[in-house]
């Protein structure tokens, strides 16, 4: 099998098909209706991705993904039936890596699912690969290795998903260059750029609030107003 995929929606024929194509394509789907059963199931299951709409009877999505952001860094897919910018921001701030708009082709939705378990299993096989060789960046007592793919600040473990990893090695590895959201955005997420996509400044927040940067001064990821964000 390819990987266990926790599926959450309280509306049946969108959590039904989703399962449907999700199994056709050789995943197992573990279904559930409602937050708190899904809880239960993240405390005992070993999973590899996570679908969760926003609205649920019980407890809503944004606090499962939260739950699991305590434990584990698989990746989270937030279904919203909104089309405001504030239920994808939010989601992306607490850890989510990427958001379905309702209605949705189920299509995307695999697609979706493959593209974040290929960048998911690309990070740890790359984590687990020891070689003497030290791929690393020190910046003012941040320290980022890739071959660990470990982060460091001041001596103290930065625990980020693999998304945030990406990005943040990224703009070291183009220390002192002012990068721009869709370049970020195309060469981490392999994905082309569309205006108004604030998903990248989500990220950007969340890997601040991980780095305990100031909103107005940041010590290491620096916003160049009108053009993107720069480490110097």
């Amino acid at each position: 099998m390819k990987g266990n995929i926790l599926v959450v929606d309280d509306e049946k024929e969108i959590a039904d098909l989703i399962e449907v194509y999700l199994v056709n394509d050789g995943y197992t789907v573990l279904k559930f209706y409602n937050g708190n059963d899904a809880l239960e199931c993240i405390s005992k299951t070993d999973i590899d991705l996570a679908i969760l709409d926003v609205m649920l009877p019980d407890i809503d999505g944004f606090h499962i993904c939260q739950k699991i952001r305590e434990k584990f860094f698989y990746p989270v897919i937030m279904l919203t039936a909104k089309v405001e910018d504030g239920d994808k921001i939010m989601g992306l701030t607490i850890g989510a890596d990427d958001y379905i708009t309702k209605p949705f082709n189920p299509l995307e939705v695999v697609a979706r699912v493959k593209t974040q378990l290929r960048r998911y299993v690309s990070y740890n096989n790359s984590a687990n690969i020891q070689t003497p060789e030290c791929n690393e960046y020190d910046i003012k007592g941040l320290v980022i290795n890739k071959n660990t793919h470990k982060c460091t600040l001041y001596g103290k473990e930065v625990l980020l998903t693999p998304i945030e990893f990406s990005i943040l090695w990224y703009l070291c590895g183009h220390k002192g260059s002012v990068i721009s959201s869709e370049e970020l955005f195309e060469n981490v997420w392999g994905e082309k750029f569309i205006d108004n996509n604030n998903t990248v400044m989500a990220h950007i927040g969340r890997l601040r609030e991980k780095l305990k940067e100031p909103a107005k001064k940041p010590k290491f990821i620096k916003t160049v107003w009108g053009v993107g964000y720069t480490i110097e």
